[in-house]
């Protein structure tokens, strides 16, 4: 039996523990290699089969997100809370505050495909 996590925090944890080895290399990668500039970054692989990034305001304002749910515990079946998409909100988080620790990152949740949306989309400004 899967339990949820119940508060942010709880999934700020479980959110760290997932991209830490696997997202965070990745997006790191491509963040130093285009600059350290996020709308670069978002302008050359912002467009992919499992992520999309849209600049809304340069530097400021973007929209991210995944055309399907990319979530290993959603894929194998082991939860369809839509409450566990907070996980993916405190990843972003996480990612985008250790590539800009000098940044005040806020992310908002759109909509998810686990709470009936065709796609998973969160609001993020930087500031």
């Amino acid at each position: 039996m899967n339990i949820e996590p119940t508060t942010a925090t709880d999934y700020k944890i479980k959110a760290i523990n997932c991209v830490r080895d696997t997202v965070l290399p990745i997006q790191k990668g491509q963040f130093v290699e285009c600059g350290c500039n996020l709308d670069e970054q978002y302008r050359k692989y912002g467009n992919t089969p499992w992520f999309f990034a849209e600049i809304i305001e340069p530097g400021h304002i973007y929209e991210i997100g995944y055309p399907k749910c990319v979530c290993p515990e959603v894929l194998k079946g082991l939860t369809k809370e839509k409450s566990h998409c907070e996980c993916s909100r405190q990843s972003i988080i996480y990612i985008l505050s250790t590539l800009m620790p000098d940044k005040k990152i806020t992310v908002e949740t759109i909509g998810t495909v686990l709470s009936g949306a065709d796609k998973c989309r969160f609001r993020v400004v930087v500031e």
